[in-house]
């Protein structure tokens, strides 16, 4: 990734987190952060500055369903459906999706339908 890649990546992300937690009126943010070789996502209550629930594709049990293969698209199809299992349990109905200045394309549009498909809604 280039400098200047950096520097509007960054941007972009500070821009759609600022415009979610001003413009929100659900009280949960669900955010995303994917590397090369991992997968994460948490649910975060921004009112307390607390994290409600998480998954990752570094967790042991996800981690051996997978095959140690957590930076690919059944990965983040995986981490959906898990993290609104968990949601579901703590009776988290509805979120704001921040997808931390992603494009909405490839395994964040995978992750997002799979929690959308688990019944998770934003």
């Amino acid at each position: 990734m280039s400098a200047k890649s950096k520097i509007l990546l960054t941007k972009r992300k500070s821009r759609n987190r600022f415009r979610l937690k001003s413009n929100s009126t659900v009280d949960f943010r669900l955010t995303v952060f994917r590397s090369n070789t991992n997968f994460y996502s948490q649910i975060i209550d921004d009112k307390k500055g607390i994290t409600l629930v998480s998954a990752s594709t570094l967790e042991k049990d996800i981690k051996k369903k997978l095959k140690d293969k957590g930076g690919n698209k059944s990965a983040a199809e995986y981490i959906g459906l898990e993290i609104a299992k968990r949601a579901e349990k703590k009776g988290i109905k509805s979120v704001v999706f921040d997808r931390g200045g992603y494009l909405y394309h490839g395994r964040v549009k995978i992750f997002a339908e799979a929690v959308r498909k688990e019944g998770l809604k934003f």
